[in-house]
């Protein structure tokens, strides 16, 4: 059978608690899974897990924990009117970003790289505009170290679930 999978890291509950002070009104995607930086989405047969689980073991292992930094609100409009936490891009986590997506079964990405924790998203045009606008004069000072990321799946219910999780450099 196959399933939805994901690679992501969940920040801290203070980053969280933020993103989803704004989650709950514009995002709906809100009860389904806690605000996260994806770093791969993929479907798999659950047999090809197992070798999956080794590779990112092997991954984490050879990745240190690394600081985590947000200054901004931004969006991705005209692509799609999404609104997101901007997280700044560090050789690390692009590293771990590339290595996730060189080794690990799937397409590659469909877009660039572009880090970040969704805030927003399916807002018409209208709804997008007026809370951008609003939304980036917030100013943001947040940064956190990053010392593990997370395997999820996706239930039927559409939410999704922790099959493991990866701590960051040698054990």
């Amino acid at each position: 059978m196959t399933t939805k999978f994901g690679i992501v890291i969940f920040p801290s509950k203070k980053l969280q608690d933020l993103a989803n002070s704004y989650r709950k009104r514009y995002d709906p995607h809100y009860a389904l899974i806690p605000p996260h930086l994806t770093l791969k989405a993929f479907s798999a047969e659950d047999e090809q897990m197992k070798a999956v689980s080794e590779t990112l073991h092997n991954i984490a292992a050879e990745t240190n924990p690394f600081q985590l930094s947000i200054r901004k609100v931004s969006s991705f409009q005209p692509v799609n009117n999404v609104i997101y936490l901007k997280v700044n891009p560090t050789e690390e986590l692009n590293l771990l970003h590339e290595k996730v997506n060189d080794n690990i079964i799937g397409d590659k990405p469909e877009f660039a790289f572009v880090p970040h924790i969704t805030i927003g998203q399916k807002l018409s045009n209208d709804e997008h505009s007026d809370v951008f606008g609003s939304l980036k004069m917030d100013r943001i000072e947040h940064e956190e170290i990053v010392d593990r990321f997370h395997l999820l799946y996706q239930l039927e219910n559409g939410s999704w679930s922790v099959y493991e999780t990866f701590r960051l450099g040698k054990e």
